[in-house]
């Protein structure tokens, strides 16, 4: 068998195999020995029928079966003897099969790019110093507090204003007959300003006294979120039931106390301060780790195959057509599709496989390990994050049908490891972070 490597890029390259002729012959030959064996054809018992009745009826599917054994077997010799690391399916448009010349083709591959070593040492990153602030804490008591938020009856007598929450009924009709799309619904609660059903009706609500019926006449705009009710003039009937108003709880221990395992509102504000802490713990590393690549890709320069940009950048869109999904969102409703996706994303593919190769050739050079405490740590860190007891985790990682998931999740621990080696290696400067007032 002859190869020849032509070279497109350092990441691709051009299989020119060819296949000498009596290889080619015997695969045919014994082809057709063995169909002979069980070809059923008319007017021959099983295992007769002469060769030349054989080609007659199935030359063509022999030749299809033979070429792809020969591309397959040939194939793998080639990548093999040329030691060659395919990343992803080669390129091969078949040629026709001849009894008696060579079978030549060509196979177009990508291949890992080969990253010389990395000098990882001395890099300058700026740590930055976050700090949980008072002013922070109580944004987020007065977000929890928002949250426990509920709705009074005034005890005033009065007209609706601007900025009241109303307790009305309401009914809307089309042409003198009641409408479907805006039946009759009672004890709805709305706040006058906000256009949850239109302007038009917190216009015509305010000034309304309690037990007062009006009729307000609507008409929806062509652009409005109900396809029903684009354009629509609607006629509605409302009933003011109530004026209500809102009533913040104190914020106190028993406020703390109704969010469940707080004894007291310090225990709340501990809690509060420790997932702010976590949330600035992380985003301190992501800010490192930005630093240590944005250094690492101006000094390392490689190509990177197509197919492993296209295979990062599917993970990437089907990640974000399940979150749509999963707040019950299509990629219409907010103009984007599939197609646009992948351009919106591929850049961010294309950094990520990027990252992944640095790390790949850092865990390979040093080399790194996994240890066995390590790995049971990464279960326990994952058990945390699913609220799931960590051997429940692990037995599911290690069984057989999962060896591809242990393997993935046995290199993203060495992928932190390999980040950490290199932070342990940098020039770091801590500094503090910059507060609305400094800014």
């Amino acid at each position: 068998m002859e190869v020849n490597v032509e070279d497109l890029s350092s990441v691709k390259k051009i299989l020119h195999i060819e296949v000498p002729q009596d290889v080619v012959k015997r695969e045919i030959d014994n082809a057709y020995k063995e169909l002979k064996k069980t070809a059923k054809i008319k007017g021959f018992r099983p295992g007769k029928a002469p060769r030349q009745v054989l080609e007659r009826h199935y030359k063509k599917d022999v030749h299809a079966d033979v070429s792809s054994k020969l591309i397959q077997d040939s194939f793998a010799e080639a990548v093999k003897e040329n030691n060659l690391e395919v990343i992803g399916s080669p390129q091969i448009d078949p040629p026709d099969l001849a009894y008696d010349k060579p079978y030549a083709y060509d196979a177009t591959v990508e291949i890992r790019p080969e990253i010389d070593t990395i000098d990882f040492s001395g890099i300058q990153l700026k740590k930055t110093l976050y700090k949980v602030t008072d002013q922070e804490v109580d944004t987020q008591l007065r977000a929890l507090q928002k949250n426990l938020t509920r709705q009074e009856k005034i005890d005033e007598f009065r007209p609706v204003q601007p900025g009241d929450f109303v307790l009305i009924d309401y009914e809307g009709f089309k042409d003198g007959k009641a409408f479907e799309e805006t039946q009759m619904t009672e004890n709805y609660t709305m706040k006058i300003g906000a256009g949850q059903i239109a302007d038009a009706m917190d216009d015509a609500i305010v000034g309304m006294k309690p037990d007062e019926t009006r009729t307000v006449t609507v008409t929806f705009p062509g652009n409005h979120a109900n396809d029903k009710l684009k354009g629509q003039t609607i006629e509605f009937n409302v009933t003011l039931k109530e004026i209500r108003k809102e009533v913040l709880p104190e914020i106190d221990d028993d406020f703390a106390k109704q969010f469940g395992k707080f004894k007291t509102l310090d225990d709340l504000k501990a809690e509060i301060v420790q997932n702010l802490s976590q949330g600035y713990e992380k985003r301190t590393e992501q800010e490192l780790n930005e630093q240590i690549f944005s250094t690492l890709l101006e000094r390392i320069a490689f190509e990177v195959p197509d197919a492993m940009i296209e295979y990062e950048l599917e993970g990437i869109v089907s990640d974000a057509e399940r979150t749509f999904s999963y707040h019950n969102m299509s990629m219409e409703q907010i103009g984007m599709t599939h197609e646009k996706l992948r351009e919106k994303y591929r850049e961010t593919a294309l950094q990520q496989v990027k990252r992944h190769l640095i790390l790949g050739k850092i865990i390979e050079q040093e080399p790194l390990e996994l240890s066995e405490a390590e790995l049971a740590q990464g279960f326990e860190n994952m058990a945390k994050t699913f609220h799931q007891p960590a051997e429940e985790i692990r037995k599911y990682y290690e069984a057989q049908e999962n060896q591809e998931r242990l393997a993935y999740f046995k290199h993203t621990l060495l992928e932190k490891k390999a980040i950490e080696l290199i932070i342990n290696k940098s020039d770091i400067e801590e500094v503090a972070a910059e507060t609305e007032e400094s800014a």
